[in-house]
């Protein structure tokens, strides 16, 4: 192969995304996830086990999204506009879940998971919050970062 080809066949990895602030809200979001997860299997409630795996593996795409670059090459689409749609999404879907999970459990893990689940809505806000603040619609670069810097 040419050295053309070599390039365009690696694919770019952002371990600096990892260690921002916003990588380690998606990583602590897919953590919450996981763990509201695991309570919501162990007291067997399918119908909360189905919403955090879903908001579990859509968090885990944009989290590979961003840490593989592909945002960069896959330009058809806003990604942080849409990473933020979800996230506002969830958080409030989440938040009615784990209303619902927390006034009508009767074992212990659903308990556990409904308050887990108020946590990951939690980070959920935050992160659409930090998302929609960098977000710029229609003005100049400085401009942006000079009203960030106040």
């Amino acid at each position: 192969m040419s050295d053309d080809q070599n390039e365009r066949l690696t694919m770019d990895v952002d371990t600096a995304f990892l260690k921002s602030k916003r990588g380690i809200l998606k990583v602590a979001e897919m953590v919450t996830l996981f763990v509201a997860f695991v309570c919501f299997a162990a007291a067997s409630t399918p119908k909360y086990i189905a919403a955090t795996v879903l908001e579990f593996l859509i968090t885990l795409f944009l989290l590979l999204l961003y840490v593989l670059k592909l945002n960069k090459r896959l330009t058809f689409f806003f990604w942080p506009l849409i990473d933020v749609f979800n996230s506002v999404f969830a958080a409030v879907y989440f938040i009615i879940l784990s209303l619902v999970a927390l006034t009508t459990y009767t074992v212990t893990g659903t308990l556990v998971g409904g308050i887990v689940g108020f946590m990951s809505a939690g980070l959920l806000c935050v992160d659409s919050y930090t998302l929609f603040k960098n977000i710029t619609f229609n003005k100049p670069r400085s401009e942006v970062q000079n009203v960030e810097r106040q």
